[in-house]
């Protein structure tokens, strides 16, 4: 019994020359669970090995998807230390000159325009602003001859305004007459927000500027267009009627004169047919309506008045005479 005790520890300490007491407990059970894994994948069969091979690579592989949403979850920088620091407007001068857009009323948008700029030089001589409208001048020709030009906003109720932003410049702009304030975004808490103006890129502006020039350009060639028509017509005219330019006057004074004879001719006509209606209109006689509410209805004639072309007619309704009041040109009266 001593001698297979004796060959026991003597095998054992011929295998392996550092002690069993000088390995760490960790080790040992990391080599045990290893032995373990190695002996079930004896056991397992190629596919099983394959699909358990693949498990591992994924787990220990990174999604690259995660790590984007990670990244965009994080929330950005504050660039403000406190939310008091953020509602102060004069941390808007620290931007330099701006395009700052202001809301004006839509029908007098140039008038406010050149109204704030003068406000503007006049209060705040030392600094340096612009005032811009974007509009296109409509050119329009009158009868008399003359060319009227009116200013048409592309962006109604707009004023862009380019100067450095502080808080006594923004105040003074809002208190202006005409001014609904500047636009921007809402910043702050819910203990107080404000409407904090926003700029303008210059990009943008420069865009601005393109379309209001290009609207320009195509408004003076449509009147350009039309001019031309105009002129176009005015002598295919005067080549139809064969008007010489010496006798202007006298085709002026034969277009008077048959313009006259005809309104004379009119008066008279019209006169003699209203004296031919008013000598069969007598009171007591029998007419008929022509046209109105009561028309085709017949009646006794009581009374005429000429100045105001009236004629009072009796009808008899549910037994009882009605007086109804009618125009002369309304009735007529009946022949026997």
């Amino acid at each position: 019994m001593n001698q297979g005790l004796l060959q026991w520890r003597s095998h054992c300490l011929l295998s392996s020359s550092i002690p069993l007491s000088s390995i760490p407990r960790t080790r040992l059970i990391i080599s045990a669970n290893n032995a373990q894994q190695q002996q079930q994948e004896q056991e397992l069969s190629a596919r099983e090995k394959r699909q358990l091979r693949n498990e591992r690579r994924a787990s220990n592989s990174t999604n690259w998807r995660e790590q984007v949403e990670e990244r965009l979850i994080k929330k950005p920088k504050k660039r403000f230390a406190t939310w008091t620091e953020e509602l102060n407007l004069d941390t808007l001068a620290k931007l330099g000159p701006q395009w700052w857009v202001v809301r004006v009323g839509r029908v007098r948008t140039v008038d406010t325009a050149e109204l704030l700029a003068r406000l503007l030089a006049r209060n705040f001589p030392e600094i340096d602003f612009q005032v811009y409208t974007a509009a296109v001048n409509v050119k329009r020709k009158l009868k008399n001859g003359t060319c009227s030009v009116k200013p048409k906003p592309l962006f109604p109720g707009c004023v862009f305004l380019r100067c450095v932003l502080n808080r006594e410049i923004h105040d003074f702009i809002r208190e202006c007459e005409g001014v609904g304030g500047f636009v921007g975004s809402k910043v702050g808490n819910t203990k107080k927000q404000i409407n904090k103006p926003r700029p303008v890129s210059d990009v943008d502006m420069e865009a601005i500027f393109k379309q209001a020039k290009e609207e320009q350009e195509k408004t003076d060639r449509a009147f350009e267009e039309e001019q031309k028509e105009e002129n176009l017509n005015s002598r295919m005219l005067s080549v139809d009627t064969h008007l010489d330019p010496n006798d202007d006057t006298q085709s002026v004074t034969e277009s008077k004169s048959r313009r006259v004879s005809k309104k004379a001719s009119d008066s008279v006509r019209n006169g003699s047919s209203t004296a031919k209606k008013y000598k069969l209109l007598v009171p007591g006689s029998t007419i008929r309506v022509v046209s109105g509410t009561f028309a085709e209805f017949v009646g006794s004639l009581k009374k005429v008045n000429r100045k105001t072309g009236k004629a009072t007619v009796g009808f008899t309704l549910f037994g009882k005479e009605s007086l109804v009041d009618l125009d002369v040109n309304d009735v007529v009266a009946e022949i026997n």
